[in-house]
């Protein structure tokens, strides 16, 4: 069987294994990425794990994307790039230039944007970022996922979201709740609606991603030039991005 019938496939039975509607934006995104070229056992749900970073099952994406409730031309950061699945998804209902994807480790950010670009999404931009920091080059955000646990939102990424905007993010530490909040008047956030119990690692600072983050320029850049040729096919971290460009056209 190919691809696209697996993928058609296990989407129709979405909506019946969560047992809640996902609407037709979220289920025609699933439906369109091309999750194998971003899984391996793209069909299987399980505890993948790529460079250390554990692969969301299907169905882990599909209640955060309908969570997200994002729409076409929705500025959307994800924090905690992954493998990219899940900006891909957004790209599908967002449009790629509207989404902005972060990640704390090196290595998954290459994995990201060749994983993106392989599958047609190289509109997305991934870079290397403390995700808790969020991106304040690119705000505010409209939309905001969280692919991490943490106990409360971190004050930058508040800070970043739009008055009409809305965060999505795994709740606690070992009992865990999906849960979506939207500003309020007094700056504040406040829980909109919740989203059955999830299982993330924690979000990591400087120093703990898998992958290790070595400080020292010299020794960092020369492992990075040692990698290049499986991370970065056509040179140096990232081809070169017209900054200014990119903000403009926003």
């Amino acid at each position: 069987m190919d691809h696209e019938t697996l993928r058609a496939d296990m989407v129709d039975g979405l909506e019946h294994a969560l047992g809640r509607p996902l609407g037709a934006a979220v289920l025609d995104a699933l439906g369109t990425v091309p999750r194998h070229e971003f899984v391996d056992d793209a069909y299987e749900p399980g505890s993948d794990e790529v460079a250390g970073s554990r692969v969301l099952d299907l169905r882990t994406v599909a209640r955060m994307i309908a969570a997200l409730d994002a729409n076409e031309g929705d500025d959307t950061l994800v924090v905690g790039a992954g493998v990219g699945y899940t900006a891909a998804v957004l790209a599908e209902i967002v449009g790629g230039r509207h989404v902005h994807a972060v990640d704390i480790d090196r290595q998954l950010v290459h994995i990201a944007r060749d994983n993106l670009a392989a599958a047609g999404y190289d509109a997305v931009l991934v870079d290397r970022r403390d995700g808790a920091r969020g991106f304040p080059e690119y705000a505010p955000f409209d939309r905001v996922l969280i692919e991490s646990a943490v106990q409360d939102v971190p004050r930058a990424i508040r800070e970043q979201l739009s008055a009409e905007g809305r965060i999505v993010f795994p709740r606690g530490t070992t009992d865990q709740t999906l849960v979506a909040v939207e500003p309020v008047d007094d700056g504040g956030l406040e829980a909109v609606g919740e989203f059955g119990p999830v299982g993330f690692r924690p979000m990591l600072v400087d120093g703990e991603q898998p992958s290790g983050h070595e400080r020292n320029r010299t020794r960092r850049e020369d492992a990075e030039f040692d990698s290049q040729g499986y991370f970065a096919k056509t040179g140096w971290e990232y081809e070169w991005l017209d900054w200014d460009d990119r903000l403009d056209s926003r």
